[in-house]
């Protein structure tokens, strides 16, 4: 019986092992039809803003979403594992770089419940340290051209600078952000004053036809921030 007994626990243990080397084979296995489905990159408050950016960055490249363990190492290798655990889940809405590839700073689009304090200080902390500048920008009160391209970049990025390249092409952006800014003023105006004449003519304007002068926002914002304790 003690002979039986202990088969019986060895051809058990066998068994089970069998079965745990089966489950992890089939976790790993890459499946007929994946389980994903295409979400949208950014929302509209961040594609407003990247618009932005790359008009007044124009000499720069502006990268999407990217952590900040893409463009930073720690100063001590042997603690690489610890400090890639604790900022994988850092990043910031836009890096802008250079067209060599040297990252200057970030900028952040707030969501729409904002971006905490601790977040804001987290990443200014870290990325001032490290020499980057970091801007939160909120796609409803842009700043003006100038101020983001002094801040980045220095003196010598406006006009006046000695490059008259440019010069000729801030020139052009800033002459068209004008022109966009005037002509989404100029439509806003002219929908408002149509639906103006409309109310005084009809007063039982159909809601839906009342709200149409705003402009829609995505409801999927999965990619404000990601969560987490930082």
């Amino acid at each position: 019986m003690l002979v039986s007994f202990l088969l019986g626990i060895a051809v058990g243990a066998l068994l089970l092992m069998w079965r745990n080397k089966f489950s992890q084979r089939n976790s790993r296995r890459i499946p007929r039809q994946w389980p994903i489905k295409v979400r949208p990159f950014v929302n509209n408050r961040e594609k407003r803003v990247w618009a932005w950016l790359a008009k007044v960055m124009f000499d720069h490249q502006i990268l999407v979403k990217l952590p900040v363990t893409r463009f930073t190492s720690p100063t001590n290798q042997g603690q690489a594992g610890h400090w890639y655990q604790l900022l994988n889940g850092v990043y910031c809405t836009f890096t802008i770089c250079t067209m060599d590839g040297k990252v200057i700073g970030c900028v952040d689009v707030p969501g729409p419940r904002g971006i905490s304090l601790s977040n804001q200080t987290l990443k200014h902390t870290l990325l001032m340290q490290c020499g980057l500048h970091y801007w939160v920008v909120d796609p409803a009160h842009l700043p003006h051209l100038t101020v983001i391209r002094k801040a980045f970049l220095g003196e010598e990025a406006l006009p006046g600078s000695g490059s008259s390249a440019i010069e000729h092409q801030f020139n052009h952006v800033r002459e068209h952000l004008q022109a966009a800014v005037s002509r989404q003023r100029g439509n806003k105006s002219a929908k408002f004053a149509q639906l103006d004449a409309e109310l005084t003519s009809n007063p039982e304007v159909p809601e839906s036809r009342l709200s149409s002068g705003w402009e829609q926002n995505s409801f999927v914002t999965p990619l404000d921030s990601r969560a987490g304790d930082l």
